[in-house]
C-alpha cells in the first residue's frame, strides 16, 4: 500500500526522530501537530518503586516513549528475521538433493 509521494505506507506515516530527544519528546509532540495518545499498563509495585527512583527528576513520559519505540523495533526486526528465515527454508525444498558422495565430492573438487 502506498502513502503520500509514492511512498510505502509505512514510510508515509513515520515520524522524523531526527528532531527530538528523550528529553523533549513530549514537548515537541504537544507543540507539533502530532497527536499524543495516553497509555495505562499495570505493572508490579516493586517495578513502578524503581522506575520512578532510577529516573527520578527525568521525564518519564519520554522514557517509556523510547522504550515503547525499542520495543516495536526490536520486534519488528524479529519478525523480519523470522520471515528471511522462512523463505530460507522455502527455497531448501526446490534445492536440489545431493547424496552425501556427491556433496564431498563438491567440496573436495573446489579444493586446491
Amino acid at each position: 500500500m502506498m502513502g503520500e509521494a509514492g511512498q510505502p505506507q509505512s514510510q508515509a506515516n513515520s515520524i522524523d526522530t531526527s528532531k527530538y530527544s528523550s528529553e523533549n519528546v513530549v514537548e515537541y509532540f504537544n507543540n507539533s501537530e502530532v497527536a499524543m495518545a495516553t497509555v495505562n499498563f499495570s505493572v508490579p509495585e516493586d517495578i513502578k518503586n524503581a522506575f520512578n527512583t532510577t529516573f527520578k527528576g527525568v521525564n518519564k513520559s519520554a522514557v517509556i516513549a523510547d522504550l515503547m519505540r525499542e520495543a516495536v523495533e526490536r520486534a519488528q526486526s524479529q519478525q523480519r528475521s523470522k520471515d528471511a528465515y522462512e523463505r530460507i527454508l522455502q527455497r531448501r525444498h526446490h534445492a536440489p538433493h545431493l547424496t552425501d558422495e556427491q556433496f564431498r565430492a563438491a567440496r573436495e573438487a573446489g579444493r586446491p
